[in-house]
């Protein structure tokens, strides 16, 4: 199924949540848009966690996770967003906070879920931040601890949003997109190749996970 195959494109010095300082925006429309698509996937209770990645770096992924998990929290919906990018993360500066504890710490068991996890100023919308980046990010993500904690979070919330690294230099993403109910794609306009969608497509469905669609993203 497709999600959308309509082109995001934000203004400069825009806000990054359009869809919350701007909701009648067109930006925000689409968002909106591609909520309400995700909802119909939802409806039989299958689609809880959700992985968003794309092909290569720099393709605007983390923009459109923000505004996304806001759109849905928006609809009352429960929503976490949880970052897994364990080497480059970038969703704890969306929300101006720390990123001194988070997942890593989860995963070490250094720390619970419930005293690392922040809640932002948008109402239904939490954060796990990634923490510290470490030394054996694949070892923390192909744990037993990670899977476990995916488990754990449906029970508190409606939707769990996975940020990611790229998925075909890294083998992180790779470990984790089967462990997720379904995989968006973001594909940036005039940047990423068709060969590399193409081949983004290939290794979602190798590791046997559901491909819900693509975003094309501007």
């Amino acid at each position: 199924m497709v999600i959308s195959k309509r082109k995001l494109k934000a203004k400069k010095n825009m806000p990054p949540f359009v869809t919350y300082y701007y909701p009648e925006s067109k930006l925000a429309d689409q968002f909106q848009m591609i909520q309400t698509n995700i909802n119909f996937l939802m409806s039989d209770k299958k689609t809880q966690t959700i992985m968003v990645t794309s092909p290569e770096d720099g393709d605007g992924k983390s923009t459109i996770i923000a505004n996304l998990a806001v759109s849905i929290a928006q609809q009352k919906k429960k929503v976490l967003l949880l970052d897994t990018n364990l080497r480059k993360p970038s969703l704890h500066e969306f929300f101006h906070t720390s990123n001194t504890n988070g997942l890593t710490d989860v995963l070490t068991g250094r720390m619970s879920f419930s005293e690392v996890v922040y809640h932002t100023e948008i109402w239904r919308l939490d954060l796990l931040p990634s923490g510290a980046i470490p030394k054996n990010p694949v070892e923390l993500l192909g744990s037993k601890i990670m899977k476990e904690l995916l488990v754990k979070v449906k029970e508190s919330y409606d939707v769990i949003i996975l940020d990611s690294t790229a998925l075909l230099h890294l083998p992180d993403t790779k470990l984790l997109v089967n462990l997720c109910d379904g995989v968006l794609l973001v594909i940036k306009n005039g940047k990423t190749k068709l060969q590399s969608a193409a081949e983004a497509k290939t290794v979602i469905e190798f590791a046997k996970a559901k491909l819900l669609g693509a975003i094309l993203n501007q």
